[in-house]
């Protein structure tokens, strides 16, 4: 027999993140943040790599990333729509992790399976600010694809990419509920 965790299945069935740009202050210090990493870091790692690492990014940081994210709109030749969805998440946001993917050279485990992995530690990451009672919420935009935003803002070397910016703070209002998946549309039951 199983033995159920409800109050983690209802987490489950109701966590609902919170847009980035609702999240304020307060913010978790670091000592909450650390717990929130150790939780994040207990993913499924394929043949225990750990594929991935954290930066914290706050205030000066964050408002950096948005200068280098407006650069690269410009030397990108971006619609001004786009150059400002790309910066505004660094420009108002108030913290930060970026999620790094950080490719470890392996015969057993295919880089796919890695990238994977680094998705768990996303998710992982998300819920378990939401589980602390955070609002959070996972972005990525352009600057998190583009190889020059990854080089100049964070110094990222040629084996690493950001997997998302995990946005976390303090809810300032709560938006509606979405359409969720149809489960009886992309459910298949194979019983032979």
């Amino acid at each position: 027999m199983p033995d159920p965790n409800p109050a983690a299945m209802e987490f489950l069935l109701t966590r609902r993140s919170r847009p980035a740009k609702t999240l304020g202050l307060p913010v978790p210090d670091r000592a909450e943040l650390m717990r929130i990493l150790t939780a994040a870091s207990r993913s499924p790692d394929h043949g225990k790599l750990e594929p991935w690492r954290f930066v914290v990014l706050q205030g000066a940081a964050l408002r950096r990333l948005g200068e280098h994210a407006r650069a690269r709109a410009t030397a990108l030749g971006l619609e001004a729509e786009q150059a400002d969805k790309g910066a505004q998440q660094f420009e108002t946001g108030q913290l930060a992790i970026a999620v790094i993917e950080v490719h470890k050279a392996s015969d057993k485990i295919p880089a796919l399976e890695q990238t994977y992995a680094v998705g768990g530690v996303c998710l992982a990451l998300l819920n378990a600010a939401l589980a602390s009672g955070w609002g959070a919420n996972w972005l990525s935009g352009w600057p998190s694809h583009d190889r020059g935003f990854m080089s100049a803002a964070l110094e990222l070397d040629a084996h690493e990419r950001i997997a998302g910016f995990i946005h976390i703070g303090t809810e300032t209002s709560a938006p509606p509920d979405r359409p969720r998946p149809d489960l009886d549309r992309i459910v298949t039951w194979q019983d032979s």
